[in-house]
């Protein structure tokens, strides 16, 4: 979260109320001509302020050339964020990245019914997230729960969801607690992501404001959390700022991006314990920057080659090769991302593409990936949305 002016934005928030219907304006017949190509894009975003967002915009990826072809907006979404897309690929989950949800201080979650045939999404409801600005969630496996990260209110709860994709109250919310040595950005704590171990065993949380990941054991039973008796947290360098956090494809490292200090570190993972133990941290940035710059977001090739991060400030990504025995990392280089403040970006499952969401530029731009190198080649795709914040592919 870039939070400068995320605060101020939310002032605007009142020009959405969780009473507006939501209109679907796609153009589905379009879409509904399936090809063995073409996926399904999803664009999350701001919608106050000065973005002009409408929503959750609906979009086709061409896998043969990543190419992008929009095909309208899910109107009346408020400050959709985040979003999450079940394994069945059935319902797709939106944050309402807000400070109040009916008259509490909450964020909510939103549901919605999914037609990749046509890109048609439904609304199904919503709940209170049970803490403010929520700007990140995730699916458990067996698509019953979902687990969603409350920035401002520093914590984690849970919703658990229907067969049909209603959600319900939340059945457990756990609460971080501390400050970092940054006053501005870790006076309290910040719950910026969670993921759940390839498994689904395990929680990992990561707060910004607390320079922990925070480690959970999941009840997939009834959605319970309860601190990892083997390891509660993993404790980041003082100042860190740990954002987001993805599992190597072997499973026997996970990485995370440190977003204050602008670092990326290499961690052992033992499956069995759901434990954590460093390997190796590196700048994200070029040795020389000085100008201001925040991380985002970090993914890894379906293959585990290759790693990247994105620099919010110095507007790059950073690539790094990664050996498969060690977990360490290696600098491939930066690419600029041809936009300004890069939020979270994604690699398609056939590890051909990369395509970053740049915030502040309103601008989606595509990147083949060098299969032998990892280095990344602009395509001369880019499109416009307004605000774009996450890209989901279906």
């Amino acid at each position: 979260m870039h939070h400068k002016n995320r605060i101020g934005r939310r002032h605007f928030v009142g020009l959405l109320t969780a009473g507006l219907p939501f209109v679907m304006n796609v153009r589905p017949q379009n879409l509904s001509v399936r090809s063995h190509d073409s996926m399904l894009l999803l664009v999350g975003t701001y919608t106050s302020g000065e973005s002009k967002s409408k929503g959750i915009y609906v979009m086709r990826f061409d896998r043969s050339n990543g190419r992008m072809t929009s095909h309208g907006a899910v109107e009346g979404v408020e400050e959709p964020s985040f979003l999450a897309i079940d394994q069945g690929r059935k319902f797709v989950y939106a944050v309402n990245e807000t400070l109040e949800f009916n008259g509490k201080k909450s964020g909510s979650v939103s549901s919605f019914a999914l037609r990749p045939e046509t890109g048609l999404l439904t609304f199904i409801n919503k709940q209170p997230s049970l803490g403010a600005a929520p700007c990140h969630l995730t699916v458990s496996h067996d698509g019953r729960f979902v687990l969603v990260a409350n920035y401002l209110g520093g914590n984690v709860a849970v919703l658990p969801v229907s067969k049909d994709g209603v959600l319900a109250p939340a059945v457990d919310v756990k609460q971080h607690v501390g400050s970092g040595p940054d006053k501005k950005r870790q006076d309290s704590a910040h719950a910026h992501s969670v993921i759940l171990d390839p498994k689904g065993r395990f929680a990992f949380v990561n707060d910004l404001g607390v320079d922990k990941i925070f480690i959970y054991e999941f009840d997939t039973a009834t959605g319970h959390l309860n601190p990892n008796r083997n390891q509660p947290y993993f404790q980041t360098k003082a100042g860190a700022g740990p954002r987001h956090f993805k599992f190597h494809p072997s499973g026997k490292f996970a990485f995370v991006i440190n977003e204050l200090d602008m670092t990326i570190s290499s961690l052992a993972y033992d499956a069995a314990k759901g434990t954590l133990k460093e390997v190796q941290t590196v700048s994200t940035l070029p040795s020389g920057f000085a100008g201001e710059n925040t991380c985002a977001d970090i993914h890894l090739t379906p293959d585990g080659a290759f790693l990247y991060g994105s620099n919010r400030g110095h507007d790059s990504l950073v690539g790094f090769k990664v050996d498969p025995q060690s977990g360490r990392m290696e600098l491939i280089g930066h690419t600029s991302t041809q936009g300004k403040t890069p939020r979270n970006f994604l690699i398609d499952p056939a590890g051909k593409y990369l395509l970053v969401a740049n915030q502040r530029s309103n601008s989606i731009v595509t990147f083949e990936i060098e299969k032998k190198t990892g280095q990344l080649k602009p395509i001369g795709e880019k499109v416009t949305v307004p605000s774009p914040v996450c890209l989901q592919l279906v």
